[in-house]
């Protein structure tokens, strides 16, 4: 059992529960738990995903579903995910942008669960906070961490924001997909990771931002 990705993982949900602490405004019920639930379906759909893309057959092979570093497809996960958490409240949007930074602040501490893997480190520098992996000689750009701290900045905007429908959910898709393509470069990666993705995602948030701004707007009459 991979006892690092454990712990990582620890650190990701009580980053969430820390996130449900400090902005309880317009939550359902066990908001963690249902977070929780959300993120392990997303997981496994984006596992799945990944095994198919690579010619895995998860019927055939099931105990490579358990190998989560073989690779989780990002967009499926988050996609999964999203559909998870809005079947557990019955489908209502409300409940999705209220649990928008806390969901931030999950993802910020999964990243900061590097620590827990040895996997924090990207690509090479001479900055004065980069460090080296054991036995290296090479500085490298702690690039997890930046994205850990970004993420956690953005939680801290996303629950600032006025409650409008699908506002704080879209600003939040396009500041999670925007911190990814702003620390893509610094990642070790030997396909240059899922840009396209990413700039999707960060179009589609700010399209249902804009839409919920309008539908909400289209519902309160003008003052005369």
């Amino acid at each position: 059992m991979e006892f690092t990705l454990l712990w990582a993982s620890l650190t990701a949900v009580a980053s969430m529960w820390v996130g449900t602490r400090l902005w309880p405004r317009g939550l359902p019920d066990h908001p963690s738990d249902r977070m929780v639930g959300a993120a392990a379906v997303g997981l496994l759909g984006g596992r799945l995903a990944a095994m198919l893309i690579q010619g895995t057959n998860p019927l055939t092979n099931p105990g490579d579903i358990l190998i989560i570093r073989g690779g989780v497809h990002t967009a499926t996960a988050t996609l999964g995910a999203i559909i998870a958490y809005l079947w557990s409240v019955k489908g209502e949007i409300g409940y999705l942008d209220a649990v928008a930074p806390a969901a931030a602040l999950g993802l910020a501490g999964w990243h900061g669960g590097c620590l827990w893997r040895s996997a924090c480190l990207g690509t090479a520098s001479d900055l004065p906070w980069a460090w080296a992996d054991p036995g290296s000689p090479v500085t490298r750009h702690p690039v997890e961490l930046y994205a850990a701290l970004g993420l956690a900045v953005f939680a801290w905007w996303i629950s600032q924001l006025p409650f409008r429908p699908l506002f704080r959910s879209g600003i939040a898709l396009s500041s999670l997909a925007m911190m990814r393509l702003i620390t893509e470069p610094l990642r070790l990666s030997l396909g240059g990771g899922p840009w396209g993705w990413y700039l999707a995602a960060v179009v589609i948030g700010l399209v249902a931002a804009t839409l919920g701004s309008r539908a909400l707007a289209n519902r309160i009459p003008a003052r005369t």
